[in-house]
């Protein structure tokens, strides 16, 4: 791809992550309660998932992906059955900080499996690629160095904005100064998680 093909999908798709939707939302809700260090594992769930639609796409296999609408609803409703597991144990988490928290095991594993179904039981991110990349470069002469620009660029992009919200919204924990508010972030948060389980099921 030029350099100006590459600075459009860039700047187009950083606009497309930044904007609010349950990703977002989901990333903030866990930040806000656990820390942005615990967020992690979400968000790189999220950016694989972005590539794997990615990878259909520039592959030609979106009629594949159609053909397999069962398997992709069955992976979407997986992902939103743990985002409610998430918000469930968000609402009746100890009203303390979650530093004094153990760490559960296979955490990490299970948040990054949960934002990648979530990502891949979302249509709309394969209709991006398609709106976009043809505008930029005729998807049946794309050739691997492009792929793997992209495939680079993708994931710095949408990690770099991913944090920032993460960040943004574990700075706001420093405002927590006692147990009641502590509570009250717990419900706030799994209730947001909740939504973006319904959202993310209902798409």
């Amino acid at each position: 791809m030029t350099p100006m093909a590459l600075l459009i999908f860039s700047g187009v798709y950083a606009l497309a992550v930044l904007s609010p939707g349950p990703g977002v939302a989901a990333v903030v809700a866990r930040a806000l309660a656990t820390g942005h260090r615990r967020t992690m594992p979400f968000i790189a769930g999220i950016v694989c998932g972005d590539l794997f639609w990615f990878g259909l796409v520039v592959s030609g296999l979106t009629v594949l992906a159609h053909n397999f609408y069962y398997v992709f609803a069955a992976i979407k409703y997986v992902g939103a059955a743990y985002l409610l597991y998430l918000a469930w144990k968000l609402w009746r988490a100890p009203a303390k900080m979650p530093e004094d928290q153990d760490y559960a095991r296979g955490e990490g594993l299970r948040l990054a499996l949960s934002g990648f179904s979530m990502t891949v039981g979302n249509p709309k991110t394969m209709v991006f690629f398609l709106a976009i990349l043809p505008q930029l470069v005729v998807l049946e002469e794309m050739r691997w160095p492009a792929i793997l620009e992209l495939c680079v660029l993708m994931p710095l992009i949408l990690f770099a904005v991913m944090m920032v919200y993460a960040v943004l919204a574990a700075k706001a924990r420093a405002f927590i100064a006692s147990p009641k508010q502590m509570k009250i972030v717990n419900r706030t948060t799994g209730g947001v998680m909740a939504g973006v389980a319904v959202a993310v099921a209902t798409r």
